[in-house]
């Protein structure tokens, strides 16, 4: 069972997601928080898996909510929930430590979905939050990164939450082979953690150049 702390200071959007999320048979709301500070209170006292955290909120916000979570709960996994794709906050958000981040016009299965991502360590990104996290695809911005067809489509997958084990499975590889090419990537690229390279994977990326086949090096 996923315990989960709804923050939001919109007491109709609390009870939204709580009935949702409860709904799941896998997921059960321990708490609900209207502001930061209440966030971190909870937090101390029910221990949740997850934290679905507002940004914008009156008095501590969702940002500085996050950082004060985490520190004291390190093990929680704050995913953002937010409105708008805002640049700034969701940068904030993601150097306080929030693992991933939804908008709140997604679908309730995709909601569900990211929730579920969360709690087993991957990092739920709705693609448009990640276009406000990165600059614009102009050519200028674009590194000189020589990566290999297996690595594109090895990151590509860890860039849609999929674990080391399920992209060696879709790749028919070992999973050894698989941390081999995510270390590679991180020097490549230059970052340092699977959710900063799974937002240069969608920043860089296309589709097209990374569908699995047959025949790529190994």
């Amino acid at each position: 069972m996923i315990d989960v702390l709804v923050v939001d200071d919109h007491r109709l959007v609390r009870a939204g997601l709580t009935a949702l999320l409860d709904a799941a048979a896998d997921m059960h709301v321990v708490g609900e928080a209207a502001d930061g500070a209440q966030s971190v209170q909870l937090v101390r006292e029910l221990s949740p898996d997850v934290v679905l955290m507002d940004l914008s909120m009156p008095g501590m916000d969702g940002v500085e909510a996050t950082r004060q979570v985490l520190s004291a709960a390190p093990l929680t996994r704050v995913v953002v929930l937010t409105s708008f794709a805002d640049r700034d906050r969701v940068v904030q958000a993601v150097a306080a430590g929030a693992v991933g981040y939804l908008l709140k016009d997604s679908a309730p299965a995709e909601l569900l979905a990211g929730v579920r991502a969360a709690a087993q360590g991957h990092n739920p990104l709705d693609p448009r939050v990640a276009g406000a996290l990165l600059p614009s695809n102009r050519p200028d911005d674009v590194p000189a990164v020589n990566l290999s067809g297996r690595e594109r489509q090895v990151l590509r997958l860890a860039g849609e939450g999929l674990a080391n084990k399920q992209i060696a499975r879709a790749l028919g590889i070992a999973e050894p082979t698989v941390k081999a090419h995510l270390a590679n990537i991180y020097k490549r690229i230059g970052v340092s953690d699977r959710t900063s390279a799974a937002l240069w994977a969608v920043e860089h990326l296309s589709s097209a150049e990374t569908t699995v086949s047959g025949g790529l090096d190994r």
